[in-house]
């Protein structure tokens, strides 16, 4: 590639004026190529896979779905019988038992003590089966808010990475208007010097190339905090050189991509949450209630006391027992109070649901008419852009033909970069606003 640039610079030397300013076009061309050729492109799946897998939040999610898997365990081992080992060891220096004449004629100064114990409870109101259905609810509950925030973190990556497409189209639009500038200052500064204009024509067209170049310095700043945010968001190294690989093209009607919104939520993970407080509460509810009842238990033990140095010893005693308990003053002091608090809590549960099942529905339609409204935005922008060509295109000619002034072309190209700015919103808007409609109809897709 060396070669061919120098090839082309000694090939100037024998070029005329039209030929050699096409070389250098040629010249500036390939090395803008080569520039982009160094650029870092990233995709929408990558950066969401790169989001999953650095994300803080979904971690955090599925460690509190283990920590509920983990009190599952815990409330299953509640079926088992409870069993217990106990020993103690202790010395004196003075004897702990002193001489007792006509029993032992030397004192006790060191014995020890063994024992065990294992029970079983037979009844206690249904608890433990309550529990063990409490921890299985909660386990689900987690596993429902790991999916919620999956799809958040799905949406949020989508919500950045569009918006640094936006960012990028912008620049480009900056860009090419600067283009344009050139031209045209360039054809000033040809009229000025053929005492055609006045310098304050050639004045006009440096501020406004010098607003554009403001306009575009607090763009690459816009663009390198966009970045900034996007890179730490999915855990991607930061790098300024670093682009989307996507572009804005066009909008596909939300009614030839999608059937009419379902206003069913019983998918939404929102919705699932609501439900499963419902059945925990219920559950909460009952264990209460056992709380109430009797429980009884049997169990079984052991024990052996002796010296270490053998001055007695007694044999291992064995001891099953049987235990009931009744929670007698529970039934009309704190126990039924407890009960009470707990029932209004299930209830405020289905209050909750069905509040939140009519906000479900309504968050779904409305999050389709803000599709369906940005579709339409995308199609009056573009529609108001071509307008804006042409204006320019008119006004360029009436410029060369003496109509109107230089004031009336900048303004023309002013109106032209404004569209092209909108429909680059507007473009951005309709990304947005399908991944959100995506959300709250539970239709977000994980890249493979």
């Amino acid at each position: 590639m060396k070669s061919k640039k120098i090839l082309y610079i000694n090939n100037l030397r024998i070029l005329n004026p039209k030929q050699m300013k096409f070389s250098l076009f040629l010249i500036g061309f390939l090395t803008i190529s080569l520039s982009f050729a160094q650029q870092k492109t990233i995709g929408l799946d990558e950066s969401i896979r790169a989001a999953l897998n650095y994300s803080n939040d979904l971690k955090t999610g599925k460690l509190k779905v283990e920590e509920a898997e983990a009190a599952k365990k815990e409330a299953f081992a509640s079926y088992f019988p409870s069993v217990n080992v106990t020993g103690v060891g202790m010395y004196g220096f003075n004897d702990l038992v002193p001489p007792i004449p006509g029993l032992s004629d030397q004192g006790i100064d060191n014995l020890y003590f063994a024992g065990a114990t294992a029970s079983e409870v037979l009844y206690a109101g249904g608890r433990v089966n309550k529990y063990n259905n409490l921890a299985d609810a909660q386990v689900e509950a987690n596993q429902i808010r790991a999916r919620q925030t999956r799809d958040s973190v799905i949406l949020q990556t989508e919500k950045k990475y569009w918006g640094l497409v936006q960012l990028q189209e912008q620049k480009n639009v900056l860009q090419s208007n600067e283009v344009y500038l050139n031209q045209l200052l360039k054809k000033q500064q040809d009229l000025l010097e053929a005492g055609l204009i006045a310098k304050n024509d050639l004045l006009k067209v440096r501020v406004t190339r010098s607003q554009l170049k403001l306009q575009k310095s607090k763009l690459d700043n816009r663009q390198k905090i966009a970045m900034l945010d996007f890179a730490l968001y999915t855990g991607i190294d930061y790098d300024t050189a670093m682009v989307a690989g996507d572009k804005f093209s066009e909008a596909v009607p939300p009614k030839m991509k999608y059937a009419s919104p379902n206003i069913s939520v019983e998918s939404n993970t929102s919705y699932q949450l609501l439900e499963k407080s419902i059945t925990t509460s219920k559950l909460q509810t009952d264990v209460e209630r056992a709380n109430l009842l009797p429980s009884i238990s049997i169990g079984l033990s052991g024990s052996k006391l002796g010296s270490f140095d053998g001055s007695f010893e007694s044999s291992f005693i064995p001891v099953a027992f049987g235990s009931i308990s009744i929670p007698i003053s529970d039934w009309w002091g704190e126990g039924r109070q407890k009960l009470k608090q707990q029932k209004i809590r299930e209830e405020i549960a289905v209050n909750n649901l069905n509040n939140g099942k009519d906000e479900l529905r309504v968050m779904i339609m409305k999050s389709w008419y803000d599709l369906t409204d940005a579709y339409k935005q995308v199609e009056y922008a573009w529609e108001n852009m071509q307008l804006a060509k042409e204006n320019l295109k008119v006004s360029e000619d009436n410029y060369d033909s003496g109509l109107v002034d230089l004031s009336n072309l900048l303004d023309a190209q002013r109106m032209l970069q404004e569209a092209e700015t909108e429909l680059i919103a507007a473009y951005a808007n309709y990304e947005k606003q399908e991944s959100i409609y995506l959300y709250h109809t539970n239709q977000i897709e994980i890249p493979e």
